[in-house]
């Protein structure tokens, strides 16, 4: 899943960020309201954490902006603003959850995964296309309900697969999901790690191709294909 943090406070920033990332989340930063529209308007985002005392633009106006472009996109507030008045106004403007600082990083993550599951109409925290299954609280794969060896990166791009089975995903999708925004779309990382997922499923699954390629268009996992087995 990839995400937007609105922070100012850079060291705060990088301290989210590196507790995000070692759950496996893809996340692009913005230290001010405009350079957050910016990001907005040109990357595709799960999920959006945003600080509302910020600069240029302030984080109000930066959740107008973005309700007025998508009215599905999950936005959590992350803010100091811990007034009653101020959590109804973030509220009332779109926001799905408020949480004030100082804040528990155990809370903040759970928060946010609540929301996705939401936002992918989930109501627990297992997804699966028959013998494949993830649980998203302790972000493992199973096949056969055998747990699976997965790096943090893989198990994002099972992730986003099994959130949207039966469904043909684009590389460039992938990419923007799974990945941070500087990286190189040209590249062959994406392959990479779809070869070693493939692997390992393959290991439990022989010789069915749970991860299939439609040619010129991208990837799918459907339910029915791996039922053959």
């Amino acid at each position: 899943m990839k995400l937007l943090l609105i922070e100012d406070e850079r060291t705060l920033s990088r301290l989210i960020v590196k507790g995000l990332q070692k759950s496996g989340y893809a996340i692009d930063t913005a230290f001010d309201g405009e350079e957050a529209l910016e990001l907005f308007d040109i990357n595709i985002y799960d999920l959006i954490i945003l600080d509302l005392n910020i600069p240029k633009i302030d984080g109000i106006d930066v959740l107008k902006h973005i309700r007025q472009v998508d009215e599905n996109m999950c936005v959590l507030i992350l803010s100091a603003r811990s007034d009653i008045d101020d959590v109804v106004v973030g509220l009332d403007n779109g926001a799905n959850d408020y949480v004030t600082k100082p804040f528990d990083f155990q809370v903040l993550e759970a928060r946010i995964r609540s929301l996705l599951r939401r936002s992918f109409t989930q109501k627990n925290t297992v997804m699966s296309a028959a013998d494949l299954k993830i649980n998203t609280a302790q972000k493992i794969g199973f096949v056969h309900n055998k747990p699976i060896d997965l790096t943090k990166k893989e198990y994002a791009i099972l992730e986003y697969f099994l959130f949207n089975k039966n469904r043909v995903i684009s590389a460039e999708e992938l990419m923007e999901h799974v990945w941070n925004s500087d990286v190189d779309l040209l590249s062959n990382t994406l392959k990479f790690h779809i070869h070693s997922l493939r692997k390992k499923i393959a290991k439990e699954l022989g010789e069915v191709e749970a991860i299939k390629t439609v040619r010129g268009q991208g990837y799918i996992i459907q339910d029915h294909e791996v039922n053959q087995v």
